[in-house]
């Protein structure tokens, strides 16, 4: 495994960790915040965080090596921003109808609809283990859900919850078509705009804003810096060299993060059938980790700008002087056909 897959792996189990912690930390604010408010104030806490540090290495002159987005892109940007708005919607008031742990557990959903979008709409390819990988992740849901089956299975809240799950894994493969562009400037957009338009969608719904606390809106902003921001750009980071599916399938711990943090804060013991799912899932987490895909393939000429160096086998324009370094120039590739083992990254995104 190169450098490059390596640290997208490493960059997608970040992003989770940091989601996993959402659920049961909405879970306390969502007694003093409306739950649309509460989706607008997570991803403006994102677009405001992640505008900070831009800001702030602009100020010491970091030198910029990524592409920026462009007409374009508009139309997987306006997509991004709405479903942004319904998913976290959907999510908190299905915290509000059901527990944290249940919530959390129910995410695990998004990957198998990331993967199955992915595979339907944007054609990527889908191996022997990366399959077992999706089901071996879904039994775990499977097991978790029945084991509470009376509760919650059909109960509305799951209804919203797996509605979340779904516009997120329809955004996960817009998000993939923009990971090309600079992370940072994706997460500011989508916080941002999604967040505004969730605090529009709260004052049109008319939500009580009687009981709001400026410490909960703080938290709640600091939170979506975390939970949503950081997290958002490692993804993003992580799209760009594994592709939407493998990305959303090393996302898998996210929901055993969540309920791991629900059995300390709110004091439920694990189940039996939780340690058996968290064993299926670490299963799965290693047929995604090592599968291998390799073949002959052909990239067809291209002209496109991202972040690139000179040491990968798809980088070999050259320049008027020496560069060892990363950067993001409008760049061209030529007709090329080789085997090695790739992933669906920027560069591999061909019809098996």
């Amino acid at each position: 495994m190169n450098n490059k897959k390596h640290s997208a792996i490493m960059a997608a189990i970040f992003a989770a960790i940091l989601f996993g912690i959402s659920a049961p930390i909405s879970k306390i604010l969502l007694v003093k915040i409306p739950p649309t408010l509460m989706a607008a104030l997570l991803y403006l806490g994102a677009g405001l965080g992640m505008a900070v540090i831009s800001l702030i290495k602009r100020l010491r002159g970091q030198k910029h090596r990524e592409a920026k987005m462009d007409r374009n892109d508009l139309p997987f940007v306006l997509a991004v921003i709405a479903l942004d708005i319904a998913a976290p919607v959907f999510l908190m008031i299905g915290l509000t109808m059901s527990s944290s742990a249940n919530a959390a557990l129910l995410g695990n959903f998004e990957i198998v609809a990331t993967s199955l979008i992915a595979l339907l709409l944007f054609k990527e390819s889908i191996g022997r283990r990366l399959w077992s990988a999706i089901v071996l992740i879904t039994l775990a849901s499977i097991i978790l859900s029945v084991e509470t089956l009376s509760s919650f299975t059909f109960s509305l809240g799951s209804i919203f919850v797996l509605l979340s799950c779904l516009c997120w894994g329809f955004e996960n493969n817009c998000t993939r078509m923009l990971s090309i562009k600079d992370p940072m400037d994706v997460v500011i957009v989508k916080g941002f705009g999604s967040g505004f338009g969730a605090l529009l969608l709260t004052f049109l719904l008319k939500e009580s804003l009687n009981n709001l606390s400026v410490a909960y809106i703080l938290f709640a902003l600091f939170l979506g810096f975390f939970a949503y921001g950081l997290s958002i750009f490692f993804y993003v980071s992580a799209q760009r060299e594994l592709g939407a599916a493998r990305t959303s399938t090393y996302y898998a711990i996210a929901p055993f993060i969540g309920v791991g943090l629900s059995f300390v804060i709110f004091r439920v013991p694990p189940t039996v059938s939780f340690l058996i799912a968290l064993l299926i899932m670490i299963a799965g987490a290693y047929f995604a980790t090592y599968e291998k895909h390799q073949h002959t393939h052909t990239h067809p000429a291209l002209v496109h700008e991202h972040r690139h160096c000179h040491t990968d086998h798809h980088h070999n324009h050259t320049h008027n002087e020496p560069t060892h370094q990363e950067h993001s120039h409008v760049h061209s590739h030529e007709l090329l056909s080789h085997v090695h083992n790739h992933t669906p990254d920027i560069h591999h995104s061909h019809v098996h």
